[in-house]
């Protein structure tokens, strides 16, 4: 296969190099020695949601860094792996292009694969990860248990379009979304309340995903609004020597306001 965009030696003596730190740490140092998959699983999902900070911050220098944490991670991984005779970092690499070149036919193999948008190619890729998957007897199966609940309904709703199990288009969703109101407001029990709201929010998450929002991000840019504010509260609170719980929720809301004001200026 042609290599078009080739990698510079600078870059591969780069990458070269800090293999062998990571290989030498794990030989010299107690931390890096004691180190496993299990162990370190824990710090790979920390350093990914630091990763997506950065990212939704708009800091790219915050971004460099967290790449290479994330690729510190991914390089120690393998070095275990070829410790224990499982497979090493070629292996990762050799998987990863077999995959991506398989899962993109209409660049390396039928040409005449009329993939012409970006969604177009996302459900082709799943079609193809399903067929790959034999084991697999769901196309659930691909989305991890552990996956944080909001992403977790993005994916599977995602997935499930992809074999055509979707609404027509966006209004679809939004008569859903309102149906699910109504049957949390006819609810007394909060078992019951408790169902409907797990509900209304996936298909919240589904209109979202239809009307081309990221519901993820869209909640942590809310989420760190909502932060902004409070700590601007506080602030003011210290400045008057005072403290927001010996204040009335009036005197507290005016003070949302300016901070509401201020951040939209």
């Amino acid at each position: 296969m042609t290599t078009h965009f080739p990698i510079s030696n600078d870059t591969l003596t780069s990458f070269a190099q800090l293999v062998e730190v990571i290989h030498e740490l794990r030989v010299k140092c107690p931390w890096d020695r004691a180190q496993t998959y299990e162990s370190l699983r824990h710090l790979t999902i920390e350093e990914t949601y630091e990763l997506a900070d950065a990212i939704l911050k708009g800091d790219t220098q915050e971004t460099k860094v967290e790449l290479g944490d994330l690729l510190l991670h991914i390089v120690f991984y393998a070095r275990i792996a070829e410790e224990k005779g499982d497979f090493d970092l070629k292996n990762v690499f050799d998987a990863l292009r077999e995959k991506l070149i398989r899962r993109h036919p209409h660049i390396y193999g039928n040409t005449d694969l009329n993939l012409e948008s970006a969604e177009a190619v996302r459900d082709n890729w799943e079609k193809i990860k399903q067929l790959e998957g034999k084991k697999k007897k769901s196309a659930m199966a691909g989305v991890p248990d552990s996956m944080p609940s909001l992403i977790k309904a993005m994916r599977m709703q995602e997935k499930a379009a992809s074999i055509g199990f979707d609404w027509a288009d966006k209004s679809g969703a939004w008569e859903k979304l309102h149906e699910e109101l109504g049957e949390f407001e006819a609810e007394t029990t909060l078992e019951k309340q408790t169902e409907e709201m797990g509900d209304i929010f996936f298909a919240l998450i589904n209109y979202c995903r239809l009307a081309g929002i990221n519901a993820d991000e869209a909640l942590s840019r809310t989420n760190d609004k909502f932060k902004s504010r409070f700590q601007y509260m506080e602030k003011k609170a210290d400045a008057a020597n005072t403290a927001l719980a010996n204040m009335t929720l009036d005197e507290m809301e005016a003070w949302w306001q300016e901070a509401k004001e201020g951040i939209k200026k």
